[in-house]
Formats: structure tokens, sequence, C-alpha cells
């Protein structure tokens, strides 16, 4: 059984061309990604979606049909690896399976050299409301895009962090905890579990306080997909989505 966010738009694009394009997220990151911009969409939360690290644009064209009237998709990428033609792929991508208005805003740059203003003004009039953080897998590269990825986010948003607990890069959460342990308003409300090896799982991030809201809501939107024992954080537990929740026979 795949889930399915409830943006008829969105779930066309991952059921039908997600796979065509070039990339890592899994189908059922993307589904619970563009249900978490539904359910803050019906409860007066805007803003844009901005992504560090769009490589072809898979999971990016997900997030852009998730938008509502007037907000924009920021697609950040140095669009350099693995060759130079990357950018013409990714733009093919989104001519092809994304939106066909004016609601995406391609940014070719460094996200380590970018400050919080510059991101916000490639969009001028809102903050970002779901930013999913997907670059170079260092710990410089992660601390900084975290540290611009809170910067632009508005109060009631989300963070989302890509290949977290992915054997590849075990040290990709010393990074997060750190940058949890500076900001001690921030809880991890959300572990979207792996598909395989590749598919990694994704951490999402808010303010303390949003935590119950954004944990119930997704908790009703997936019941059949709730892992029941959720993700120990030693001080809370968050939920986890799983595509099978099984628990262990012993």
């Amino acid at each position: 059984m795949n889930p399915t966010s409830g943006i008829a738009a969105a779930d066309r694009y991952i059921a039908d061309g997600y796979l065509q394009v070039k990339g890592m997220s899994s189908r059922f990151a993307a589904a619970i990604a563009c249900a978490t911009m539904r359910i803050q969409s019906e409860n007066g939360i805007s803003g844009h979606v901005a992504e560090i690290g769009t490589f072809e644009g898979r999971f990016f064209i997900a997030l852009a049909h998730a938008l509502q009237p007037g907000e924009r998709g920021i697609g950040i990428d140095h669009f350099e690896w693995p060759d130079a033609g990357v950018i013409d792929r990714f733009k093919a991508s989104l001519a092809k399976y994304g939106p066909t208005d004016d609601r995406v805003v391609v940014h070719k740059a460094d996200s380590r050299q970018m400050k919080a203003a510059e991101l916000l003004a490639l969009a001028p009039g809102k903050r970002v409301r779901f930013f999913h953080i997907d670059g170079e897998h260092t710990q410089d590269h992660l601390s900084k895009d975290l540290a611009l990825g809170y910067a632009a986010l508005d109060p009631k948003g989300v963070l989302c962090l890509d290949d977290m607990l992915h054997p590849g890069y075990p040290t990709l959460a010393l990074t997060v905890d750190a940058f949890l342990r500076a900001h001690p308003e921030l809880r991890v409300f959300c572990v979207v579990d792996r598909e395989d090896i590749v598919a990694a799982a994704k951490f999402m991030i808010c303010r303390e306080e949003h935590v119950a809201f954004y944990t119930d809501a997704l908790m009703q939107a997936f019941p059949h997909f709730v892992w029941p024992l959720g993700a120990d954080f030693v001080a809370y537990k968050a939920l986890v989505l799983a595509p099978v929740p099984r628990l262990a026979e012993i």
C-alpha cells in the first residue's frame, strides 16, 4: 500500500513521473512531505518551499506541486555534480513534470555562502514553511545549511533533513545533534523511514510548541504507517512513519 499526500497534482507526479527523474529520495518520503505541506495549508500556514541540493529535481518537483497560489519553490544547488549538465537536466525535469506556471525559482549557488536575507530575496514577501536539506554530506556543509534553513524558516515551518541514519554517512547525525543542542526550542517530530539503502530516512524538525500539531495530524493521515515504538531521542519520543512498520518477532 502506497500512501498519498492528498494533493492531486503531487500524487499524480509521485505515482507516474517521480521515478523517471534521477534521484535518491523515496516516493514514501515525498508523499509524507507533501502531506505535511497540505496540513500546513489547511491550517493557515503559508510560505515558500526551499531545497538545498536539488540535483535533477525528483523531490523538489513533488514539493513544488504542493505549493499554494503566491508561494514559490526555491531550488538551490551549485549544479556542478556530477557534471555541469545537471542544471539542464534539472530544468528539463521541471519542464516535463513540474508545475507549468512561474512558481519555481532556480538559484545556482554554494549554499554555505548564502545568508537568509539573500535566500528570502529570491521570493519576497514570505518566509519558508518547508525547507528540505539534501546538500553535501559533510559536517561543514550540513551545519551551515541547517543554520541557513533555520534563519529563513517560518516560526511554524518544518526543516526536513535527508540521508539521516544512513550507513554511508554515520556522522551526519552528530552534526544534527549539535544543532539541536544549540537550539533547544527545536525537536525532531517525525522520522520518515527508509525504503532501502538508497532511499534513506529523513528527519522532520519544528519548534517544540508545534510538535503535537504536526504529530497528531500525520498520525491521523497515515495510521497504517505508524511504527508503534517511536524514535527515542532520550528526552522525548518522535513519531516514526515507515513503509512497513513491523516489529521484530521475539
